[in-house]
């Protein structure tokens, strides 16, 4: 299988100035270079990695809590370094990437 799958999230809140703000957070994963090391689609990996990589937080201490805690209660730095750790590094536009001047 060739190509690539992009999966990411469009942020929009405000920022520290008051002003609206905007980043785009993805990641890209290639289809030959998953199937090649893990036997399954870019797709599969880009599902799967996300658990076992919060779940190694979870285990070594990184990430801590009591409770039902949902990922936007920890932060996004460990989990980020560790997802490129893997070899599945993400990138970020800052802006909204629907108002762009191209």
């Amino acid at each position: 299988m060739r190509g690539k799958t992009c999966a990411g999230t469009l942020v929009t809140g405000t920022g520290a100035d008051g002003a609206p703000t905007a980043a785009y957070l993805y990641h890209v994963a290639d289809n030959e270079r998953t199937m090649r090391e893990y036997g399954h689609q870019a797709v599969v990996l880009q599902t799967a990695l996300n658990p076992v990589v919060a779940l190694e937080l979870l285990a070594t201490g990184a990430w801590k809590g009591t409770g039902v805690l949902g990922p936007e209660s920890f932060d996004a730095a460990p989990f980020l370094d560790l997802l490129a750790a893997y070899g599945e590094p993400h990138a970020v536009v800052e802006g909204d990437p629907r108002r762009s001047s191209s």
